[in-house]
Parts: structure tokens; sequence; C-alpha cells
């Protein structure tokens, strides 16, 4: 007769009334399973469903108290220590023992407190007179019989069978009708370590269940039917068995998108979500990370952990700003230039220009090419709501210190095949007084939020808080969303146009002072202004001056810069350019 000793802490699975698996302690990775059998004993067969594939059998119902057999095992042994004994070994490998509470055999009989409960019935063909452990068993199946405990009941047991539910017909309304609600059940497989199969209590529903947020290492099947592990798959699974297998849980099911179940799965001692996070045995995931209820900081912050630990799946992780010194990371600058819906140019302490561009977000465009081909393309007044993103953007931010958080860096990208050459970018979260300006754009429906490859991590540190924004944006039909027709800004440009310019100025004069915006500078004492009121865009000269030209294409050749022209129009930039302007003096 072998003893064994197994903590069944790891993981533990009950399998019937009168079988269980064991596995010891796990040294460098999951250990091997062992089943032990209890001798002497049988209790009711577990309920068992179809083969799939095979129309001629049929699912297979409990036994009566099969079922109360295993519950009795189940919150009985689930993570307690145990020790077994194995009497007999038979040649197809199956062990027969005995398993006993606790480190030897002076525990709990656990084949006895079945038998005593009337959970089990004793196999009295095989029983030998002098063998006092089966006769104890025969004893307490006799007191089990006289008390009309458990399968010596009346009745015949037909109230314990259960009505399992092994589909559901309309999944996303069973997941709506719960209304996030949580929903006690206990795990009774796990696939991988972020997809279990759960049985929901009490109408005993099996429902296979899609962690939110996250997606761990898989088995990929291969054509010869034999499982292939990703990387640290085994041990993602393990640590999901290990905590959650055959537990008493709660479980929120959030969405049901393509049939799929998304659920959070809350135990006493944890959220495995966080929990798979923060070891390294999952990555968020962008496509299911919106319906998790509990917070997706909460599980960014322990994917970041685990990213910065460089654990398991991340043990070869480079962050996006790891070659940037944290004064390149974060720092304080001035809004010089709002460039884009997404871009602009700040002003640094040192007194260095960077052009920054709004982390994960897209402007405004126009899919597919403009065809109007004999005007003149003006994205800023012909893309729908790029105006009003760029005025957004100009009146909150121009001449204001801001907050920038790099994210990444986009690396350079040459011309392709009907694809621009880009330069390089630094892409940044930019907030005022607490304020996410990129977020804010997003959720007024001027901007959209860019979609990512999965191990894509370029992307903004408040990606979700964007998603969130769109998401909100779409349902309000806010700016881009908009059922409602789009905006159209017909400006007239009459700068660089002599004849035109002599046609309006009686009509600009007419109106005396007017308001602008200084839309560019082309040197110290020469601006282009934007006239709201007046729907135009004119060139205007500082009146009694002149700073020195810059440098310029003529038809004879590029034309030098004078002397202190750059530093001139530097100068008027910074005191005005996309400034509002008011109390211009107009005259020809």
């Amino acid at each position: 007769m072998e003893l064994g000793h197994f903590v069944n802490r790891e993981r533990g699975v009950v399998l019937s009334g009168c079988a269980i698996i064991v596995r010891g302690q796990p040294r460098g990775g999951p250990p091997p399973e062992r089943q032990i059998n209890l001798s002497n004993i049988r209790a009711g067969a577990m309920a068992r469903r179809a083969a799939q594939g095979q129309p001629d059998t049929k699912d297979t119902p409990d036994e009566p108290w099969a079922f109360q057999a295993r519950e009795f095992l189940r919150k009985k042994l689930i993570g307690k220590e145990v020790c077994f004994t194995v009497e007999i070994k038979t040649a197809l490998g199956r062990e027969y023992g005995m398993v006993y509470l606790g480190k030897d055999t002076t525990g709990e009989n656990i084949a006895e407190s079945l038998v005593n409960e009337g959970l089990a019935t004793v196999r009295r063909e095989g029983i030998r007179g002098n063998n006092p452990e089966q006769a104890r068993l025969c004893d307490l199946e006799d007191q089990a019989k006289s008390s009309k405990k458990g399968l010596w009941s009346e009745g015949g047991g037909t109230h314990t069978i259960r009505d399992l539910k092994y589909t559901i017909e309309n999944p996303r309304n069973f997941v709506d009708s719960l209304h996030q609600k949580p929903i006690n059940a206990i795990i009774e497989h796990v696939r991988d370590g972020s997809v279990v199969r759960a049985l929901l209590l009490p109408d005993y529903y099996l429902v296979t269940v899609m962690l939110s947020g996250i997606k761990c290492p898989t088995f990929k099947r291969e054509a010869d039917g034999t499982e292939t592990p990703e990387p640290f798959a085994a041990e993602a699974k393990f640590f999901t068995e290990s905590r959650l297998l055959q537990r008493d849980v709660q479980i929120i099911l959030e969405s049901c998108p393509n049939q799929i179940i998304l659920g959070t799965i809350l135990h006493p001692n944890g959220n495995i979500t966080e929990l798979l996070l923060k070891e390294g045995f999952a990555r968020c995931v962008d496509w299911s990370m919106a319906v998790y209820t509990q917070g997706a900081e909460k599980l960014r912050a322990a994917e970041r952990s685990a990213k910065e630990r460089k654990v398991r799946i991340w043990k070869d992780y480079v962050a996006p700003t790891a070659n940037l010194d944290q004064k390149d990371r974060q720092f304080v600058a001035k809004v010089m230039q709002v460039v884009n819906a997404d871009a602009m140019v700040v002003k640094l302490n040192s007194g260095e220009y960077k052009t920054i561009h709004l982390s994960s977000i897209r402007p405004p465009r126009i899919e597919g090419e403009n065809k109007d081909k004999d005007k003149r393309f003006r994205p800023l007044y012909d893309i729908p709501y790029m105006f009003e993103a760029r005025e957004f953007l100009r009146k909150k931010l121009i001449g204001k210190k801001v907050n920038v958080t790099v994210d990444y860096i986009r690396a350079a990208t040459g011309p392709g095949e009907g694809t621009p050459a880009f330069p390089e970018r630094t892409c940044a979260t930019v907030t005022i007084g607490g304020i996410n300006i990129a977020e804010a754009l997003v959720s007024k429906g001027l901007a959209t939020v860019i979609r990512y490859r999965q191990d894509d991590d370029q992307r903004s540190s408040h990606y979700d808080e964007l998603l969130a924004a769109e998401a909100r944006a779409i349902k309000n039909g806010k700016g881009l969303h908009s059922k409602k027709e789009v905006p159209i800004h017909r400006v007239a440009d009459i700068s660089g146009e002599t004849q035109k310019a002599k046609q309006f100025l009686p009509f600009l004069q007419r109106a005396g002072r007017s308001e602008a915006v200084v839309e560019y500078v082309f040197s110290g004492s020469r601006l282009k202004l934007y006239m709201p009121k007046e729907t135009c865009l004119i060139t205007f000269l500082l009146a009694g001056i002149e700073c020195p030209r810059s440098s310029r294409n003529l038809p004879g050749g590029m034309q030098v810069a004078e002397p202190f022209s750059d530093e001139a129009m530097l100068f008027t930039k910074e005191l005005v350019l996309q400034r509002e302007v008011k109390e211009c003096l107009l005259y020809f």
C-alpha cells in the first residue's frame, strides 16, 4: 500500500462523489495530476453532455444525489491539505484508495463521511470480514439507511437531479436580462487563463465566459488535433485553475458580442482579471475593455506594472519612451500655434520650439479624393469640422501653458503606394487645467480615435478614456457623428489678389474697426488675417513700418533673407499668431 501526501491548495478537482484529482506543490511549472478513486464505495454518476458531432448520442442526466455528493466533497476538499493511500492500481492505471483531511491518516476519512451522509453506497461484494475499515463503512451505511439520509430517503431522489442547460437560445438577451448583477457560480473548467466554463446558480446554466478586457496566451489546435501552447499558456491556465477551479465565485456578465459572453469573475481573494495582468500572464485588449465594469484604469495599471517589471510575456518589453530622459517625457510648454486639429507648436522653457501631435486621435478628413479639381483645396475650410476643431484648440490653448506627457515617438515613414511620407512625430497627451485636450476634442465629435493592432504599444496613455469619449460622441450624435448637414465655410480669400482687394476695400472700410484672427505671419510686418464677420482672408500690412523680408521664391530665383528678418517674424508670431486682434483700421 502506497501512502501519499498532497497539498490540494494549488489545484484540486472533485470529479464526482467518489473520484478526485490532486496535485502537489508546483516546481518550475504546473505539477502533474493524479486521480484517486475512493475504495469500497460508489456515488452517483454526474451528468454528461452528448459527444459533439455524434447525433446518435444523447445527454446523460445526473443520477439521484450525484451532484449533492460532488458538492459535499468539493466544499470539504477544494483548497485543503489531504493525505491519501493507494490500495489497488489496475492494469489500466486507475488508482483506488482512501483520502483523509490533513497531513496524515488520523484525519477525517472522506469515504466514511460520504457514506455517513447517505451520499454513497458501500460496495459490499468486495468486503472482507476481517477488515475493520470496511466493516465500519457497512455500519455507517446501515445507520444512514435507518436515518433515511440522502440516497435512503423516501421519494427516490428525483428532486436532486439538476435541469442542466448547456445552451442559451439568445445569449445577448440572457446577458442583458441580468443587468450586470453578480451571479453565484462554480467554475467547472478552465480552457485557458482567460476563458472558463461556469455553472450559474441556482438555474444550472453552463456557460463559457471570456474575461472582459484581457487575453491570455492560448493553446493552438493543429491540423492533427494536437494542441500547441503559446509561450506561458500552460502557466497562465494553471494560475487561473489554482485560484478558481471549482471555487464558489460571483460573475458579472457584462456583454455578448458575436455570441461570446464577456464577464468579470469576483472572488473574495481578489479579481482574477487584474491578477493575471499584474503577474504578466495576460495583456489588455481594446475591443472588450470598454465593457469591463470594475474600471479599465485598474487593468491598464496592472499591465503597466507587469511591463515595468518585465515579467513573463513582457520579459522582452521595451517602453516606447525608454530612450527619453525624464525631462523630455514630461514638461510644461507654451502653445504658440495650432498646426492642425491634432498638432501644435509649443515653446519649451529652453526657448526651443517643438511640434507635438496629440496621441491616438485622427483629425477630421475627407474620404477619397477631392472631386472639385478646378477649385483650390483649403483643408481648414473644405474638410467638414476641421475649422471647428482648429478653433476649439486655438481658443483654448493659444498663448497658454500646458502639461505635455510624451506617450511615444512615431518613427518617420517613407512614401508608399498611395500613402504619403511622414517625418518623425512626437505624440503626447496634452492637458490644461486637468483637462485632456484630445479627450475633449473627441467628446465633441471633432476628432476620432485611431484603432491599433493588439500588439501595438504606441498609443495614448489615456486610450480607454478616448474610446469612452468617442462612444459618448457617437451616442449623442456630436460633430463628425451627427446626422445633420455638415457645416460649410465659404471664405473669400483675397490675400495676394490686388484686384479683389480693391473691390472689397470699401466694404471693409464701411465696417469700421474690425475683429480678426491672425492666420499667418509672412514677415514681421506682413500678416494674413481671417475676418469672421466678413468671412474673408486678407493680407494686412502694419502701417508706418516695414520689417526685413524673409527668403522667398521669386520668378528669377530664391530671394535671400534680409538681416534680422527671422527675428522680426518670430517676434510678431509670438505676439499675434492665431490670436484674436481688434480695432484694425483698414485702408489701401
